[in-house]
């Protein structure tokens, strides 16, 4: 389905379930055409491109494995065509957020970690490199406040998030000024449901604003990068403040 000349045209990983859905939700919203992806998550992507076609906007669904090489570059060509060779945004949401206790870290969690996490959103970067440049796009990743705080049992994925944060540093050097990269880092936001009730009034006693983040607080971030023309290289720290402590 192509969007037409003038759409805006956007892609999110890991767009049909939790905070992913919410942005592109956003995202239609604000008049995008949505190129929806998604993992495992087949019946939430459908939703969202249900509810973005009901907008009156041009959406569709693909599934591809991050984990593999040659699925990026697949995904990146869905985007092309799906783009018409357009492309306004991208949003890198999908992660791996595996919880490792120290004495069970292997080679397996840290390399899964690194490919979904850091290596898929730079290579998918690159790949849409010449869309985004053609838009002057922006490009925007949802990093993680533990990428400067490691948190115990997610080092692995700690660790990827901060490799993340350097990488589209880096890319938005590289790809200026046609092209801006942002970062969102959220703290506590829409916790594992595993996490029961004393945990999380724990964690929420610990954030000055007094609450656990929500999808719409990120999804707003994102909107925000998406819209100003004059940022670029930043990491937006989504927590309530918990940072400060």
């Amino acid at each position: 389905m192509s969007t037409g000349t003038n759409a805006r045209v956007a892609l999110v990983t890991g767009s049909g379930t939790r905070v992913g859905r919410v942005i592109a939700m956003a995202l239609a919203e604000a008049g995008y055409g949505l190129l929806v992806h998604y993992a495992s998550s087949e019946e939430g992507a459908r939703e969202v491109v249900e509810a973005a076609q009901a907008r009156g906007l041009p959406a569709e669904a693909v599934r591809a494995n991050l984990l593999e090489r040659d699925e990026i570059g697949r995904l990146a060509a869905e985007a092309r065509r799906f783009g018409g060779g357009r492309l306004d945004l991208l949003v890198h949401n999908a992660a791996n957020f595996e919880r490792v206790p120290p004495e069970k870290l292997d080679e397996g969690s840290w390399d899964r970690a690194m490919a979904l996490n850091a290596t898929a959103p730079y290579l998918l970067t690159l790949a849409l490199a010449p869309e985004l440049r053609a838009a002057r796009g922006c490009v925007v990743g949802l990093g993680c406040v533990s990428a400067e705080r490691p948190w115990k049992n997610f080092l692995p994925y700690s660790t990827s998030k901060a490799a993340l944060v350097h990488a589209l540093k880096g890319l938005a050097l590289a790809l200026a000024p046609e092209v801006r990269v942002n970062v969102v880092s959220p703290g506590m936001v829409q916790p594992p449901d595993a996490y029961d009730e004393g945990l999380l009034e724990r964690l929420q006693a610990k954030i000055p604003l007094a609450r656990l983040g929500t999808a719409e607080d990120v999804a707003q971030a994102v909107l925000f990068f998406a819209q100003n023309q004059f940022v670029t290289g930043q990491v937006l720290a989504v927590d309530g403040g918990r940072s400060l402590a």
